[in-house]
């Protein structure tokens, strides 16, 4: 029954080699997809985000409409602590983060970073954060067990995965125990985006994400596919060869399939997005529209040429210049150079510290439908317009 799972997580293995980590379009996108995980795990949850409304959280400026705004404010908390438990964690293995204090801190450092207002359940419960629920409850379909149980439950999920070794082994109890996890519900609200977070930071940790993808994309991008095979993991076993615990093994296994395969499509999507060679004629293409259209940079003094094509593609993928020798790349004249590289900056494909300070290249969100289509797909309808 294992063997079709170790031979997606030794595809999932191998395809995650293939990403190139190191170069500075890699680092300059990260950041982007940050936000991108938030958005989606928003979304899983059925509390919808523009993209738009995100970029706009990031500046502090946040919507006048309530219920808007406090889900700028969840994807901005989601954002803050999958970054601080990556680095965080950095040192830590594999194993050590199936604990059950590890679980506590996600949602106690998620729900810590909301307001008292929003700290409530759709019914109006208080969450407290790390706080194990202390009611028996019903979400959707499923009836999750009794709260005194949960601390025993959370402790036995724990020793069951931390006992694995090997990259394989640990990727398939990636995916076994985020169903198990979320089976337990050991909290009143946000068992979800804590699953999803501990099992990204375990696919983290083992090296395999290197901070370009997530699952939290895909199992979006198949919301009821995933919740179907989550709720199907809920049965009991159906025979003596289903398994030796009260669940269906043979649907914890349809499970862990669903979710390896999607970790290994959102791998294999970003290796080929990360291509440099196909990406420098998407450059191209930015560049070409931005020479069509400078509104979209801000300023009628705007001005981008082809010209800056080597220089921001050398930005990209070796690191950032000085500006001098990013304006000599160019070939045009000093005053036209100092345009080009201008309105880069304030289209935020170029970025710098200080007006004096090296530029390095970035992603703004609305390059994302040029240099990276299909990648963030409500991002590009939202900076379409």
């Amino acid at each position: 029954m294992l063997a079709p799972l170790r031979e997606l997580a030794a595809q999932l293995i191998a395809e995650c080699h293939r990403l190139a980590p190191g170069a500075p379009l890699a680092r300059a996108l990260r950041a982007r997809l940050r936000a991108m995980n938030s958005y989606y795990t928003n979304q899983i949850e059925g509390q919808h985000t523009r993209p738009a409304d995100i970029e706009r959280a990031l500046r502090r400026k946040f919507d006048a409409d309530a219920a808007i705004a406090a889900r700028q404010r969840l994807a901005l908390a989601h954002m803050k602590v999958e970054e601080e438990l990556e680095q965080k964690l950095d040192w830590r293995t594999p194993q050590d983060l199936f604990s059950g204090v590890l679980v506590r801190e996600i949602h106690r450092l998620l729900y810590s970073e909301l307001p008292g207002a929003d700290r409530v359940t759709g019914e109006g419960a208080p969450i407290v954060p790390g706080e194990y629920r202390r009611k028996d409850l019903t979400a959707g379909r499923h009836v999750a067990p009794p709260w005194k149980e949960v601390e025993g439950l959370v402790q036995g999920w724990a020793e069951r995965y931390r006992t694995l070794s090997g990259a394989e082994a640990l990727a398939i109890g990636a995916a076994c125990s985020h169903h198990r996890l979320a089976w337990i519900h050991p909290f009143i609200d946000g068992n979800g985006r804590t699953a999803r977070l501990q099992s990204h930071l375990v696919l983290h940790a083992l090296g395999l994400t290197q901070g370009l993808w997530s699952p939290m994309r895909g199992l979006a991008r198949s919301r009821e596919a995933y919740y179907a095979r989550l709720n199907n993991a809920d049965l009991p076993r159906r025979h003596d060869a289903d398994g030796r615990g009260p669940l269906s093994e043979e649907e914890l296994v349809a499970f862990a399939r669903y979710f390896l395969e999607t970790c290994l499509d959102q791998a294999r999507f970003m290796r080929e997005r990360l291509d440099l060679a196909p990406f420098k004629e998407r450059l191209a293409t930015l560049l070409l529209a931005l020479q069509q259209a400078p509104w979209r940079i801000g300023s009628e003094k705007s001005l981008v040429k082809p010209e800056a094509l080597e220089p921001l593609h050398y930005a990209a993928i070796a690191g950032p210049l000085e500006r001098a020798r990013f304006i000599a790349m160019t070939g045009l004249g000093v005053r036209s150079g100092r345009r080009v590289l201008a309105s880069l900056l304030d289209f935020g494909v170029l970025e710098s510290p200080t007006s004096r300070a090296p530029v390095a290249f970035a992603v703004p969100l609305a390059s994302l439908r040029f240099l990276f289509p299909s990648l963030w797909p409500e991002a590009e309808a939202d900076t379409a317009k």
